[in-house]
């Protein structure tokens, strides 16, 4: 094949590979999107359903004895209501022997449907002052009580002491609640009562201002004369004690619908509305009284006969509030379906990652029990020559390590290099390296490019022996590599043997993680697997099978992007069994950017879920092999699949403890969690007789790459289900990694 050099200042038309990089970069693109938005609309939910959730009732202020210096006399000493007009603030009082009845913290899906049920009978008016956050889980309940003839008002959106707020958040708690109204049941309101607040006389210097200008911009601030107390839980006779006014004088009266235990309060208000109307009170909303005092006459809503259903405090919501409230209550509606939901994968996940923990240590310990047992052998000693295939596609910087390593090789071994149309002289580098080494047993035979699997099959047919060895371009081996490989096929039902493969540019931070992954994820899972005989997946970069088996098979297929993991499921569906020989090992070229290492697990990813697919049937397979498709497809699937996509609840649930319940607690057990994996860790570098050294870098791990890996599995489950189709794609070698120092 000869090629082409452009003249100077012409651009050179794009290869077939080139164009079709490109279009795949081009419909990739989208869905990395649709995963990035997924998980952000993910977080969304969790902080909006964390801040809807932010503690309601408690009964602490949040400031105690502070001076009232500055606060108007009239204030101090005037009626409940409080107004402002023409920028002077002026009170109401509650005319005698009248109750404005009034609730705070609501409203409860427990509580306040009861209470509204008895206020009807009773036909009764009442004011609820509403927590925005809880209109917003619970819309119906105040469409209700709206449509009931009650009157709300704004209780804040998260039940905060405003005091000490800036003008900012004052605003946003207040325009948020009104928002939420505005949603539930279409209208806005003018009243407002402050959290912790009572009657007038506890008003301070840190209180009045907040009071002040939410009174410029149209807000009326209630207060009470007489509190039940019924947070306290005292008994029902003495909240009816607390909350009945000293002779015939009228009042504001506070109870509560939510916030606790109100149990007893729903018992005394029947009571209650009873004694008052027996002592010839009657009972209005606060509007009723401000129109009342205004209008020196009977208002509408007095005695609820002829009232308005729309309150005197309550305006139509319309327009961008209308629709934004609205909006607000279907994203709680979402978040509030959602979280649950999550809460219980989080269980399930946290109890499939736990048991793949035992499961893997326990199973492990067996296996090396099992396999360094003096009397363990797979049977006579295996000596005859195998064919090592090294499919290469421009590794310029590799394939000269590469047979440099083979070169050491202490078993008998036919190199055959399988050049795949490079454009880099990487058949001529490889004969020119063969020379120079003196191997004679080196064949590089090139072809048009047809992708890996077409060069590993050029590779099988081409080979002199019975057992082929496959690795890769970027790959080394240590002298005793092939040697320990191939001795599993003394056994003749062994078809196929899986061998340790390792990272060697470990010295980085991308690469000192990945090492970490490959000890702990690969090589100990693929110890599991090997004692389950469901091994999954023969790494592409050292792997041995039994060339008839391959060809058994019709060899690798280009059906999916992970031919490594199509081929050993289709050797276990072929009745052969495929092992695993920890003590081959190979030196692998890890990615040595994020970029390509998003690059080489989306593939990774996205090819093992096709051969899944592929190789369904495995499920209904009988005998021997079937046995992949009755534990090693479920295995698969629940743990590299299902279990990984569903891990960042972990993560999230663990940042929403941390923010809205308890820090201590979720640090702890992100902790204890972070210490399993540890010790499961620790255990697989002792059976790897690897350095405890770069365990060190394993919290990072679990914070960023981890991280990065479960973005990488989502993208794929996306490109999946909408059916995308990918390339093998070439990731960019150094050739930094040789034959490891002190080895041969």
């Amino acid at each position: 094949m000869t090629t082409t050099t452009p003249s100077r200042g012409r651009r050179r038309a794009p290869s077939r590979i080139e164009r079709a990089a490109g279009k795949a970069a081009a419909l990739q693109k989208p869905r990395v999107i649709l995963a990035l938005l997924l998980l952000l609309g993910l977080t969304s939910v969790m902080l909006l359903d964390g801040y809807l959730r932010a503690e309601v009732g408690g009964d602490e202020r949040v400031r105690d004895g502070a001076s009232s210096s500055k606060v108007p006399d009239n204030i101090l000493n005037g009626g409940p209501i409080i107004s402002f007009r023409g920028g002077r603030a002026t009170t109401t009082s509650v005319p005698s022997k009248t109750i404005a009845l009034t609730f705070d913290d609501g409203p409860n899906p427990t509580y306040t449907p009861q209470v509204l049920k008895i206020l009807e009978k009773y036909d009764v008016p009442a004011t609820f002052f509403l927590v925005g956050s809880m209109v917003s889980r619970y819309p119906g309940i105040v469409k209700d009580m709206v449509d009931q003839g009650n009157e709300v008002g704004i209780h804040t959106f998260t039940h905060v002491d405003l005091s000490y707020q800036s003008d900012a958040r004052v605003r946003r708690e207040m325009t948020q609640t009104q928002l939420a109204l505005a949603g539930a049941a279409g209208i806005t309101t003018t009243l407002f009562r402050a959290p912790y607040s009572s009657e007038t006389d506890a008003i301070d210097n840190y209180s009045w201002p907040v009071y002040k200008k939410l009174g410029e911009e149209g807000y009326t601030s209630v207060f009470v004369d007489t509190d039940s107390d019924d947070w306290k839980k005292p008994g029902v006779s003495k909240i009816v004690k607390w909350a009945t006014p000293s002779g015939t004088s009228g009042a504001s009266v506070l109870m509560h619908d939510a916030g606790g235990d109100r149990e007893q309060t729903i018992k005394a208000l029947p009571e209650y509305i009873e004694k008052m109307r027996a002592k010839g009170y009657t009972f209005t909303t606060i509007s009723g009284v401000v129109e009342a005092q205004n209008a020196a006459a009977q208002f509408p809503g007095g005695n609820r006969n002829g009232t308005d259903r729309l309150q005197a405090a309550h305006r139509q919501a319309t327009g961008a509030t209308l629709y934004e409230g609205k909006a607000l209550v279907a994203a709680v509606a979402v978040a509030e379906y959602t979280v649950p939901a999550l809460s219980v994968g989080l269980v399930i996940v946290g109890v499939a990652v736990m048991g793949r923990f035992g499961m893997m240590l326990i199973l492990a310990r067996r296996h090396y029990r099992l396999r360094n047992r003096r009397r363990f052998s797979w049977g006579p000693a295996v000596t005859r020559p195998v064919t090592v295939i090294v499919p290469a596609y421009n590794e310029k910087e590799c394939i000269a390590n590469t047979l440099e390593s083979l070169a050491r090789s202490t078993h008998p071994i036919e190199v055959v290099v399988v050049d795949d149309g490079s454009s880099d002289g990487t058949s001529e580098i490889a004969r020119e390296a063969a020379r120079a080494l003196g191997m004679t047993n080196v064949r590089v035979i090139r072809q048009e490019n047809a992708g890996k699997p077409a060069a590993l099959n050029n590779g099988v047919r081409s080979a002199s022996h019975d057992i082929v060895v496959m690795m890769d371009g970027d790959t080394v081996f240590e002298p005793d590599t092939v040697r320990q490989l191939v001795q599993p096929f003394a056994d003749p039902e062994v078809g196929a043997v899986a061998g340790n493969a390792k990272v060697g540019n470990r010295d980085t931070v991308i690469g000192a993680w990945q090492h970490i992954e490959y000890v702990m994820g690969f090589n100990l899972d693929r110890r599991m697997y090997d004692l389950l005989r469901c091994m999954p997946t023969i790494p592409g970069a050292i792997g041995a099978f039994r060339r008839e088996a391959v060809l058994q098979v019709g060899g690798m297929s280009e059906d999916t992007l992970a031919e490594d993991t199509d081929i050993t499921i289709a050797m276990h569906r072929a009745g052969w069994r495929v092992v695993y020989q920890e003590h081959a090992r190979a030196w692998t070229e890890a990615p040595g950017s994020l970029k390509q290492l998003w690059s080489q697990r989306y593939r990774w990813s996205y090819g093992t879920m096709q051969a899944l697919w592929k190789h369904r049937g495995s499920l209904t397979d009988k005998g021997p092999s079937g046995r992949f498709g009755r534990v090693g497809m479920p295995l698969v699937v629940i743990f590299q699949i299902v279990t990984p996509v569903f891990a960042p609840l972990i993560d999230v649930f663990t940042a929403y403890s941390m923010i809205f319940v308890d820090f201590r607690a979720a640090l702890y057990a992100w902790l204890a969690v972070l210490g399993i994996q540890l010790v499961c860790a620790a255990y697989a570098f002792r059976l790897d007789r690897e350095k405890y050294r770069y365990l060190l870098m394993m919290p990072l791990q679990q914070l960023a790459y981890r991280q990065m890996m479960y973005l990488v599995l989502i993208h794929s489950c996306i490109t999946a289900l909408t059916g995308g189709r990918l390339r093998w794609q070439k990731l960019k070698r150094t050739g930094e990694v040789g034959t490891p120092a002190g080895v041969g």
